[in-house]
Protein backbone atom coordinates (compact mmCIF):
# COMPACT_ATOMS: atom_id res chain seq x y z
CA UNK A 1 0.00 0.00 0.00
CA UNK A 2 1.09 3.39 -1.15
CA UNK A 3 1.54 5.72 2.10
CA UNK A 4 3.00 9.26 2.88
CA UNK A 5 4.67 10.11 5.84
CA UNK A 6 2.94 13.42 7.40
CA UNK A 7 4.39 12.96 10.29
CA UNK A 8 7.01 15.77 9.01
CA UNK A 9 5.79 18.96 6.31
CA UNK A 10 7.27 18.65 3.00
CA UNK A 11 7.26 21.93 2.41
CA UNK A 12 7.67 22.34 -1.36
CA UNK A 13 5.30 19.72 -1.54
CA UNK A 14 2.85 20.18 0.96
CA UNK A 15 -0.69 20.81 0.23
CA UNK A 16 -0.66 23.14 2.92
CA UNK A 17 1.78 25.44 1.59
CA UNK A 18 5.32 25.83 2.54
CA UNK A 19 5.92 26.17 6.25
CA UNK A 20 6.71 29.78 6.14
CA UNK A 21 3.41 29.86 4.60
CA UNK A 22 1.37 27.94 7.37
CA UNK A 23 3.78 29.78 10.11
CA UNK A 24 2.24 33.45 8.81
CA UNK A 25 -0.90 32.27 8.69
CA UNK A 26 -1.27 30.48 12.15
CA UNK A 27 0.64 34.02 13.81
CA UNK A 28 -2.18 35.95 11.83
CA UNK A 29 -4.71 34.21 13.48
CA UNK A 30 -3.57 33.61 16.83
CA UNK A 31 -3.07 37.63 16.75
CA UNK A 32 -6.93 38.55 15.78
CA UNK A 33 -9.34 39.21 17.78
CA UNK A 34 -10.76 36.69 18.62
CA UNK A 35 -7.86 34.63 17.65
CA UNK A 36 -8.52 31.99 15.44
CA UNK A 37 -6.53 29.05 13.69
CA UNK A 38 -6.97 27.90 9.97
CA UNK A 39 -9.50 25.09 9.48
CA UNK A 40 -7.52 23.31 6.99
CA UNK A 41 -5.55 22.52 10.21
CA UNK A 42 -7.65 19.71 11.13
CA UNK A 43 -6.91 17.17 8.63
CA UNK A 44 -3.74 15.45 8.99
CA UNK A 45 -3.81 11.61 9.53
CA UNK A 46 -5.17 11.17 12.98
CA UNK A 47 -7.79 14.12 12.61
CA UNK A 48 -9.25 12.54 9.14
CA UNK A 49 -9.27 9.52 11.10
CA UNK A 50 -11.17 11.03 13.80
CA UNK A 51 -13.53 12.91 11.75
CA UNK A 52 -14.10 9.72 9.52
CA UNK A 53 -15.28 8.26 13.57
CA UNK A 54 -17.50 11.16 13.57
CA UNK A 55 -18.84 10.47 11.09
CA UNK A 56 -20.38 7.09 13.00
CA UNK A 57 -21.46 8.81 15.63
CA UNK A 58 -25.54 8.64 16.72
CA UNK A 59 -25.50 12.32 17.21
CA UNK A 60 -23.99 13.05 13.80
CA UNK A 61 -26.58 12.93 11.57
CA UNK A 62 -25.32 14.41 8.52
CA UNK A 63 -23.63 11.49 7.43
CA UNK A 64 -26.09 8.82 7.71
CA UNK A 65 -28.96 11.02 6.36
CA UNK A 66 -26.94 11.74 3.26
CA UNK A 67 -26.29 8.65 2.86
CA UNK A 68 -29.78 7.80 3.10
CA UNK A 69 -30.61 9.89 0.55
CA UNK A 70 -28.02 8.82 -1.80
CA UNK A 71 -29.15 4.98 -1.49
CA UNK A 72 -32.63 6.11 -1.99
CA UNK A 73 -31.83 8.39 -5.15
CA UNK A 74 -28.98 6.88 -6.51
CA UNK A 75 -30.91 5.86 -9.56
CA UNK A 76 -31.94 9.47 -10.68
CA UNK A 77 -28.47 10.76 -9.28
CA UNK A 78 -26.81 8.41 -11.61
CA UNK A 79 -28.85 9.42 -14.44
CA UNK A 80 -28.98 12.95 -14.13
CA UNK A 81 -25.46 13.44 -13.69
CA UNK A 82 -24.95 11.04 -17.32
CA UNK A 83 -22.31 9.21 -18.51
CA UNK A 84 -19.13 8.94 -19.75
CA UNK A 85 -17.60 11.64 -16.86
CA UNK A 86 -15.05 12.87 -15.33
CA UNK A 87 -15.80 13.11 -11.87
CA UNK A 88 -14.08 15.10 -9.12
CA UNK A 89 -14.36 15.10 -5.79
CA UNK A 90 -13.55 18.01 -3.21
CA UNK A 91 -12.39 16.17 0.10
CA UNK A 92 -12.46 12.99 -0.82
CA UNK A 93 -12.17 11.17 2.59
CA UNK A 94 -13.23 7.09 2.55
CA UNK A 95 -16.76 7.89 2.21
CA UNK A 96 -19.25 5.14 1.39
CA UNK A 97 -21.32 7.76 -0.66
CA UNK A 98 -18.58 7.85 -3.09
CA UNK A 99 -18.52 3.81 -3.67
CA UNK A 100 -22.34 4.39 -4.50
CA UNK A 101 -21.56 6.86 -7.10
CA UNK A 102 -18.51 4.43 -9.09
CA UNK A 103 -20.59 1.88 -8.53
CA UNK A 104 -23.82 3.40 -10.42
CA UNK A 105 -22.26 6.40 -13.06
CA UNK A 106 -22.38 4.93 -16.36
CA UNK A 107 -19.02 4.41 -18.45
CA UNK A 108 -17.09 6.73 -15.81
CA UNK A 109 -14.19 8.03 -17.67
CA UNK A 110 -12.03 8.93 -14.83
CA UNK A 111 -12.28 9.85 -10.55
CA UNK A 112 -10.10 12.61 -9.58
CA UNK A 113 -10.41 12.43 -5.47
CA UNK A 114 -8.89 15.87 -3.79
CA UNK A 115 -8.30 15.80 -0.28
CA UNK A 116 -5.46 18.09 1.87
CA UNK A 117 -4.53 14.93 3.75
CA UNK A 118 -2.01 12.67 1.73
CA UNK A 119 -1.21 9.48 3.23
CA UNK A 120 -5.17 9.46 4.08
CA UNK A 121 -5.66 10.04 0.72
CA UNK A 122 -3.48 7.66 -0.76
CA UNK A 123 -4.75 4.88 1.61
CA UNK A 124 -8.38 5.86 0.24
CA UNK A 125 -7.27 5.26 -3.33
CA UNK A 126 -5.17 1.94 -2.90
CA UNK A 127 -8.59 0.74 -1.66
CA UNK A 128 -10.41 2.21 -4.61
CA UNK A 129 -8.75 0.89 -7.33
CA UNK A 130 -8.70 -2.44 -5.90
CA UNK A 131 -12.76 -2.41 -5.98
CA UNK A 132 -12.92 -0.11 -9.36
CA UNK A 133 -10.10 -1.39 -11.22
CA UNK A 134 -11.80 -0.38 -14.90
CA UNK A 135 -11.51 3.33 -13.36
CA UNK A 136 -9.12 5.57 -13.78
CA UNK A 137 -8.55 7.22 -10.53
CA UNK A 138 -5.91 10.07 -10.58
CA UNK A 139 -5.80 11.65 -6.81
CA UNK A 140 -4.63 15.15 -6.01
CA UNK A 141 -2.98 16.06 -2.49
CA UNK A 142 -4.20 19.79 -2.68
CA UNK A 143 -5.75 22.22 -0.55
CA UNK A 144 -9.23 22.06 -2.45
CA UNK A 145 -10.06 25.75 -1.02
CA UNK A 146 -6.83 27.08 -3.51
CA UNK A 147 -6.43 26.29 -7.08
CA UNK A 148 -5.36 23.23 -8.42
CA UNK A 149 -5.31 21.93 -11.69
CA UNK A 150 -6.07 18.37 -12.95
CA UNK A 151 -3.58 16.56 -14.72
CA UNK A 152 -4.26 14.96 -18.65
CA UNK A 153 -6.41 12.08 -18.20
CA UNK A 154 -7.35 9.61 -21.23
CA UNK A 155 -10.60 11.13 -22.38
CA UNK A 156 -9.31 14.90 -21.67
CA UNK A 157 -12.85 16.26 -23.23
CA UNK A 158 -14.73 14.41 -21.10
CA UNK A 159 -17.63 15.95 -19.40
CA UNK A 160 -16.90 17.01 -15.50
CA UNK A 161 -19.13 16.91 -12.89
CA UNK A 162 -18.08 17.59 -9.20
CA UNK A 163 -19.22 16.01 -6.05
CA UNK A 164 -18.96 18.18 -3.00
CA UNK A 165 -20.50 15.77 -0.20
CA UNK A 166 -20.78 16.41 3.76
CA UNK A 167 -21.85 19.83 5.28
CA UNK A 168 -17.96 21.05 4.09
CA UNK A 169 -19.63 24.03 2.18
CA UNK A 170 -20.86 25.62 5.40
CA UNK A 171 -17.07 26.03 6.82
CA UNK A 172 -17.03 28.66 4.81
CA UNK A 173 -18.42 32.67 5.51
CA UNK A 174 -20.94 33.04 3.31
CA UNK A 175 -18.84 35.64 0.24
CA UNK A 176 -16.31 32.74 0.43
CA UNK A 177 -18.69 30.15 -0.33
CA UNK A 178 -20.12 31.97 -3.34
CA UNK A 179 -16.54 32.61 -4.26
CA UNK A 180 -15.36 28.86 -3.93
CA UNK A 181 -18.36 27.51 -5.54
CA UNK A 182 -17.42 30.40 -8.50
CA UNK A 183 -14.20 28.69 -8.96
CA UNK A 184 -16.07 25.17 -9.00
CA UNK A 185 -18.42 26.25 -12.06
CA UNK A 186 -14.37 27.48 -13.72
CA UNK A 187 -13.52 23.90 -13.26
CA UNK A 188 -16.31 22.02 -14.42
CA UNK A 189 -17.32 24.07 -17.36
CA UNK A 190 -20.44 25.46 -19.09
CA UNK A 191 -23.04 22.81 -18.96
CA UNK A 192 -20.96 20.85 -16.43
CA UNK A 193 -22.75 19.60 -13.07
CA UNK A 194 -21.99 19.92 -9.70
CA UNK A 195 -23.57 17.18 -7.07
CA UNK A 196 -23.30 18.52 -3.41
CA UNK A 197 -24.64 18.11 0.30
CA UNK A 198 -26.34 21.24 2.54
CA UNK A 199 -27.20 20.97 5.60
CA UNK A 200 -30.34 22.81 6.54
CA UNK A 201 -31.54 24.74 9.58
CA UNK A 202 -33.02 22.60 12.24
CA UNK A 203 -33.53 22.79 16.21
CA UNK A 204 -30.59 24.20 17.99
CA UNK A 205 -30.58 21.20 20.11
CA UNK A 206 -30.21 18.82 17.45
CA UNK A 207 -27.65 21.03 16.31
CA UNK A 208 -25.48 21.37 19.96
CA UNK A 209 -25.87 17.14 19.87
CA UNK A 210 -24.03 16.89 16.82
CA UNK A 211 -20.93 18.88 17.73
CA UNK A 212 -20.90 17.53 21.42
CA UNK A 213 -20.81 13.79 21.30
CA UNK A 214 -20.97 11.64 25.04
CA UNK A 215 -18.04 9.61 23.30
CA UNK A 216 -15.80 13.27 23.12
CA UNK A 217 -14.62 12.30 19.61
CA UNK A 218 -15.23 15.92 18.24
CA UNK A 219 -13.31 16.86 21.01
CA UNK A 220 -10.37 15.14 20.23
CA UNK A 221 -10.72 16.27 16.49
CA UNK A 222 -10.62 20.06 17.70
CA UNK A 223 -8.13 19.60 20.26
CA UNK A 224 -5.72 17.41 17.55
CA UNK A 225 -5.37 20.37 15.77
CA UNK A 226 -2.81 21.49 18.60
CA UNK A 227 -1.02 18.57 18.25
CA UNK A 228 -0.66 19.04 14.47
CA UNK A 229 0.49 22.76 14.72
CA UNK A 230 3.05 20.99 17.13
CA UNK A 231 4.30 18.50 14.83
CA UNK A 232 4.97 20.79 11.83
CA UNK A 233 5.82 23.98 13.37
CA UNK A 234 7.70 23.27 16.56
CA UNK A 235 4.91 24.78 19.04
CA UNK A 236 4.36 23.97 22.22
CA UNK A 237 0.54 24.08 22.81
CA UNK A 238 -0.41 21.72 25.92
CA UNK A 239 -3.69 19.74 24.82
CA UNK A 240 -4.69 19.48 28.37
CA UNK A 241 -4.14 23.03 28.82
CA UNK A 242 -7.91 23.83 26.42
CA UNK A 243 -11.12 22.16 26.34
CA UNK A 244 -13.50 22.00 23.49
CA UNK A 245 -16.37 23.90 23.17
CA UNK A 246 -19.23 23.75 20.15
CA UNK A 247 -22.30 25.97 20.37
CA UNK A 248 -25.03 26.40 17.61
CA UNK A 249 -25.47 30.74 17.18
CA UNK A 250 -29.04 30.89 16.02
CA UNK A 251 -27.48 35.29 15.13
CA UNK A 252 -25.38 34.32 12.75
CA UNK A 253 -26.69 31.03 11.30
CA UNK A 254 -24.07 28.37 12.05
CA UNK A 255 -21.97 26.02 14.73
CA UNK A 256 -18.84 27.42 16.10
CA UNK A 257 -16.29 25.49 17.40
CA UNK A 258 -13.74 26.61 19.86
CA UNK A 259 -10.90 25.76 22.01
CA UNK A 260 -11.02 27.58 25.53
CA UNK A 261 -7.84 28.02 27.49
CA UNK A 262 -8.05 26.47 30.84
CA UNK A 263 -6.26 28.80 32.81
CA UNK A 264 -3.37 31.44 32.18
CA UNK A 265 -1.05 30.45 29.38
CA UNK A 266 1.79 31.14 27.31
CA UNK A 267 2.47 29.47 24.04
CA UNK A 268 5.74 29.67 21.53
CA UNK A 269 5.06 30.05 18.28
CA UNK A 270 7.45 31.55 15.17
CA UNK A 271 9.23 33.13 17.89
CA UNK A 272 6.39 34.85 19.25
CA UNK A 273 5.03 34.10 22.57
CA UNK A 274 1.17 34.40 22.80
CA UNK A 275 -0.68 34.98 25.93
CA UNK A 276 -4.20 33.11 26.62
CA UNK A 277 -6.41 34.23 29.57
CA UNK A 278 -8.59 31.21 31.40
CA UNK A 279 -11.18 31.47 29.38
CA UNK A 280 -10.40 32.76 26.53
CA UNK A 281 -10.87 31.36 23.02
CA UNK A 282 -9.88 30.26 19.71
CA UNK A 283 -12.09 29.70 17.37
CA UNK A 284 -11.20 26.56 15.36
CA UNK A 285 -14.41 26.12 12.86
CA UNK A 286 -17.91 27.58 11.51
CA UNK A 287 -20.50 25.52 9.75
CA UNK A 288 -22.98 27.62 8.54
CA UNK A 289 -26.76 25.64 8.22
CA UNK A 290 -28.87 26.91 4.78
CA UNK A 291 -32.25 27.36 3.80
CA UNK A 292 -33.35 25.91 0.33
CA UNK A 293 -33.68 29.68 -0.76
CA UNK A 294 -30.42 31.28 1.05
CA UNK A 295 -28.97 28.60 -0.83
CA UNK A 296 -30.21 28.73 -4.45
CA UNK A 297 -29.32 32.67 -4.07
CA UNK A 298 -25.73 31.87 -3.16
CA UNK A 299 -25.90 28.94 -5.94
CA UNK A 300 -26.83 31.68 -9.04
CA UNK A 301 -24.52 34.12 -7.44
CA UNK A 302 -21.89 31.81 -8.32
CA UNK A 303 -23.59 30.62 -12.22
CA UNK A 304 -25.08 27.57 -11.35
CA UNK A 305 -28.95 26.59 -11.37
CA UNK A 306 -30.14 24.09 -9.74
CA UNK A 307 -32.16 21.40 -11.31
CA UNK A 308 -32.90 18.73 -8.59
CA UNK A 309 -32.82 18.31 -4.86
CA UNK A 310 -33.82 15.26 -2.83
CA UNK A 311 -34.38 15.81 1.43
CA UNK A 312 -34.95 13.61 4.38
CA UNK A 313 -37.86 13.28 5.76
CA UNK A 314 -37.50 15.33 8.58
CA UNK A 315 -35.56 18.07 6.32
CA UNK A 316 -32.59 18.12 8.31
CA UNK A 317 -30.33 17.34 4.63
CA UNK A 318 -30.53 17.86 1.59
CA UNK A 319 -28.33 16.83 -1.69
CA UNK A 320 -28.60 18.95 -4.72
CA UNK A 321 -27.69 18.84 -8.38
CA UNK A 322 -26.47 22.19 -10.13
CA UNK A 323 -25.79 22.80 -13.70
CA UNK A 324 -22.83 25.31 -14.42
CA UNK A 325 -24.47 28.22 -17.00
Amino acid sequence: MTRVDDRRLDTDKSPLGSLEEIQVEIVQGLRSTPKKLPTKLFYDQRGSELFDQICELKEYYPTRTETEIMRKNIDEIAMLIGKDIVLVEYGSGSSLKTRLLLENLTNLQAYVPVDISQGFLYQTVESLKQSFPHVQIVPISADFTGSFSIPLLEKADARRVAYFPGSTLGNFHPPQAVSFLRSVAQLVGSGGGLLIGIDLQKAPEVLNLAYNDEKGVTAAFNLNILRHINRICSADFVEDRFEHLAFYNEQAERIEMHLVSKQPQDVSFADAIFHFREGEEILTEVSYKYTHSGFAVMAAQAGFRIQKTWEDKNDYFSVQYLIAE
